[in-house]
This record gives C-alpha cells, sequence and structure tokens, in this order.
C-alpha cells in the first residue's frame, strides 16, 4: 500500500503563487510515476502533471505548461506541484495520484493510488 497526504492549498488572488506537497509512504516509490489531478466542481476529475522520482518524463496538461511544475525531492518522499500565476479557473480540489507501473500516464484510472485531496481557490 501506498499512502499519499497533500497539503498547501489555500486561497490566493490571480496571479499569485501557491505550492502543494505531496508526502507518499508506505513502500519503494522509486518506480512509480506521481501525477497530480484536479477537480472542479460539477466537472471530471483532469490531468495537470505527472513525473518521476529521477527528474525525467514530465509532462503537463497544455492548460498549465509554462506555469505550473512538477518536482520531487526523494529524501523526504514528497512530490510538489509550484503553481505560478495562477488563474481563476484554476480552481479546484487538487489530488496526488502514484502510478506503480511507472507510466507517467495522464488517464486517472492508470493511477493505483490517490491521496484525500487539497483545495485551491483563486480569486479574480
Amino acid at each position: 500500500q501506498v499512502q499519499l497526504v497533500e497539503s498547501g492549498g489555500g486561497l490566493v488572488q490571480a496571479g499569485e503563487s501557491l505550492r502543494l506537497s505531496c508526502a507518499a509512504s508506505g513502500r519503494t516509490l522509486s518506480r512509480y510515476t506521481m501525477g497530480w489531478f484536479r477537480q472542479a466542481p460539477g466537472k471530471e476529475r483532469e490531468f495537470v502533471a505527472a513525473g518521476d522520482w529521477n527528474g525525467g518524463s514530465t509532462v503537463y496538461a497544455d492548460s498549465v505548461k509554462g506555469r505550473f511544475t512538477l518536482s520531487t525531492n526523494n529524501a523526504k518522499d514528497t512530490v510538489y506541484l509550484q503553481m505560478n500565476s495562477l488563474k481563476p479557473e484554476d480552481t479546484a480540489v487538487y489530488y496526488c495520484a502514484a502510478d506503480s507501473l511507472g507510466r507517467a500516464a495522464t488517464r486517472r484510472w492508470m493511477y493505483d493510488y490517490w491521496g484525500q485531496g487539497t483545495q485551491v481557490t483563486v480569486s479574480s
């Protein structure tokens, strides 16, 4: 089993930044791919970013490319999502996920483990 705990969400104004954290535990994670997804009210959960623990194979949704950055701290088993130039349309619950097959996948069904989510609200 893998446990994922997100933190760092909050209320910010448009143009500001936030950094989300996802602390992972439970298994050796070096072969896992870590992903970030988000779900806005009334919408389906959508892919945001995914990457591995070695800094390679990082992919982003077009809507966040150039503004969001996924990074890892292997010593802390923690994945981060740095979000800059936030927009009101970025408002959602953000979820961290882990894919045991290491595919850097963009489809949510490919992920085995999920965190509980953290709310991000961007006001205009």
